[in-house]
């Protein structure tokens, strides 16, 4: 399984980057269903800040953003979603594993596939966050320049209006110019 398709799994949800449940029972190659169990069994492991249940609007959200993702070469994840995973009721909302959830998951699914798996996942997680670093700088650049832009925008407006007003005056003193003179004429 490549980074790539891995990284395609990973959602933004009350602001951590989670995997659903589904997604890797389908990684690990188990049934949601028995990968679920799995961790019913070992809940103690998971603590709020591992995994969590997510909410219908939560839900409503990442179905919106699998319905406009391009396709996961892996799986036809719109199959997945138009299938029983988007119709789901409130009592089977997906649960969602931070990063430090997927970690813990190698201590509840000791195969050797779910150990290779959990340690891909983990790299896609760290190249993740390699990358927000990486790309930090471009985010205060950004917010620099528009700083810039919208201190240009205050002197343009000043010059602007400056401008009319020399034009205001240049009318006014033209008015007085151009009018015919009244009273004594030589």
């Amino acid at each position: 399984m490549n980074l790539i398709s891995i990284q395609q799994r990973i959602f933004e949800v009350r602001g951590h980057k989670v995997m659903l449940d589904f997604d890797l029972a389908a990684l690990y190659e188990v049934e949601t269903k028995v990968f679920n169990q799995s961790i019913k069994r070992n809940v103690d492991n998971f603590p709020d800040d591992f995994m969590f249940r997510l909410t219908s609007q939560e839900w409503d959200e990442i179905t919106i953003q699998l319905d406009h993702s391009p396709g996961d070469p892996d799986t036809n994840r719109s199959q997945i979603v138009t299938g029983s995973q988007k119709h789901r009721s409130s009592a089977f909302l997906p649960y969602a594993f931070t990063e430090h959830g997927v970690t813990m998951l190698a201590s509840v699914l000791k195969s050797p596939k779910a150990r290779k798996m959990n340690i891909a996942i983990v790299r896609a997680f760290i190249a993740l966050r390699k990358f927000a670093l990486d790309h930090r700088g471009i985010t205060e650049q950004l917010r620099d320049l528009q700083q810039k832009i919208s201190e240009h925008d205050v002197q343009l407006s000043q010059i602007y209006d400056a401008i009319e007003n020399l034009l205001d005056q240049k009318a006014e003193e033209k008015k007085w110019q151009d009018r015919e003179r009244i009273g004594f004429k030589k």
